[in-house]
């Protein structure tokens, strides 16, 4: 990149104005605390976080916490803590600098600065992006470890409610991390424990959300690509597909920016959106990669391509949209936008990274609905060639899953397809499903045409 000058505050003005930031940096204050600074947050919280702040002139910004990642820190301080965003997918991928960091911090490093804003009056948000994993990682030097401690001193200290805000794609994401700080301050150790849990209780809001958006890797390409179009050097950017969505709980204890005005909804129950998502999304998306991936195909797109692609997902969302509670999205709605979202050939969604972990995906994707769909006596022929996708995958394609070594174990020991399903559906935790007989029929039925690379919907 010799001679393309590095992104920061003095590049701002040489950038074309559709690539600003739409709020200037300089005229925020840090009221959110954000753990986690990965891509998924800059191209998800923060774009909401900056659209609102510019629509209501409010001036929320955030100080971002990398539980490790000195690098990525580093970085960020270098370019003054902006970095573009690219919607992948749009007639012309235009890359728009973000201005809503006002701050990024190391958690071990920077911990007393840290510490110190989780106390600030001025912070009425916490929010968090640090997988699953981060929930339920121990040791004094860990998110919910530092939250917890941060919040023990804010009620000590008397400060203003707060509101705790899970971004990480868990069901009941706000119970969850609730229950991780309420254990983290029981662990302390500290005297006043049970008073300190009681004032968290009264004063500490902990709504529950549903986020989306496909945020892919950033890639050497992107990096040059980006940096022709800025006409400046960005080693942070990242790209996202058009579509966002953010439902959050309205449960909260303190002000928070007005991400409605971004398109976020506010609703009294995010369990329905997330029910939605997890079998209709994340249905899908297990659906088409084994499928995808014994037809020959690579991405998500690649298999959209073929015409067996888009049968599948309205299929899909139409057979399992009966077992969805009311108060969600339409399901005939969400699906259209599927297909337009898995279309998109911007975003090369790797069907293998996708199907990685598969014993584990279908037990939360497909079987809950598939019991309660024959349970009812309905007919389950899209479930049915999924799992079809699923078993054939199971065979020595080099997928990594947990189970692995108990998957391989099914295909040695059955005497045939038949036992094979069988064991394959009795090692997930399935075995009710085992003794369907039809179902375990259905299923073998689809293999031989799987094996030859062919989908049959």
């Amino acid at each position: 990149m010799s001679g393309v000058h590095r992104l920061n505050r003095a590049a701002l003005g040489a950038l074309p104005p559709g690539s600003r930031p739409r709020v200037d940096p300089a005229g925020l204050r840090i009221r959110i605390v954000h753990f986690g600074i990965g891509a998924f947050h800059r191209a998800h919280q923060a774009v909401y976080t900056e659209n609102a702040a510019a629509r209501s002139g409010e001036p929320w910004g955030i100080a971002a916490v990398a539980p490790r990642s000195a690098a990525t820190v580093d970085a960020l301080r270098a370019q003054d803590c902006l970095y573009s965003v690219t919607e992948r997918g749009l007639e012309e991928d235009v890359p728009r600098v973000v201005g809503a960091l006002t701050g990024a911090y190391v958690l071990g490093r920077d911990g007393a600065v840290v510490d110190g804003l989780l106390t600030d009056p001025e912070v009425t948000v916490v929010t968090l992006t640090v997988t699953e994993k981060g929930y339920r990682a121990a040791g004094p030097d860990t998110v919910i470890a530092r939250l917890a401690a941060g919040l023990a001193a804010r009620m000590r200290s008397g400060a203003a409610p707060v509101s705790v805000v899970s971004c990480d794609n868990m069901a009941d994401n706000g119970a969850v991390l609730r229950t991780a700080v309420q254990d983290a301050v029981r662990a302390s150790g500290e005297r006043d424990r049970e008073r300190i849990l009681e004032l968290i209780d009264r004063y500490v809001a902990f709504p529950a959300t549903v986020v989306d958006r496909i945020v892919p890797a950033t890639t050497t390409a992107d990096l040059a690509d980006t940096a022709t179009r800025l006409g400046v050097h960005d080693v942070l950017p990242v790209s996202g597909e058009p579509y966002r969505q953010w439902v959050l709980e309205d449960r909260f204890a303190a002000p928070r920016p007005p991400w409605e005005l971004d398109g976020a909804l506010l609703v009294p129950d995010v369990a329905p959106y997330q029910l939605t998502k997890l079998r209709l999304l994340n249905g899908s998306h297990s659906a088409l990669a084994p499928l995808g991936i014994a037809a020959g195909r690579t991405t998500v797109a690649d298999a959209m391509a073929d015409g067996w692609g888009e049968r599948l997902v309205k299929a899909l969302c139409a057979e399992v949209a009966p077992t969805l509670p009311d108060g969600g999205p339409d399901p005939g709605r969400y699906a259209d936008d599927l297909v337009v979202r898995f279309r998109n050939p911007g975003m090369r969604h790797l069907l293998r990274q996708i199907a990685s972990d598969g014993s584990l995906k279908i037990t939360e994707r497909w079987l809950p609905a598939l019991r309660v769909l024959r349970e009812r006596g309905a007919a389950t022929p899209v479930l049915e060639l999924a799992l079809a996708g699923w078993v054939n995958l199971t065979r020595d394609h080099g997928i990594p899953d947990p189970a692995q070594d108990a998957l391989a174990a099914c295909w040695r020991t059955a005497a045939d397809d038949t036992a094979v399903v069988r064991a394959l559906l009795t090692t997930v935790g399935a075995p009710d499903l085992a003794d369907d007989s039809a179902l375990v029929t259905a299923v073998v039925r689809h293999l031989p045409a799987l094996r030859t690379g062919h989908v049959d919907i």
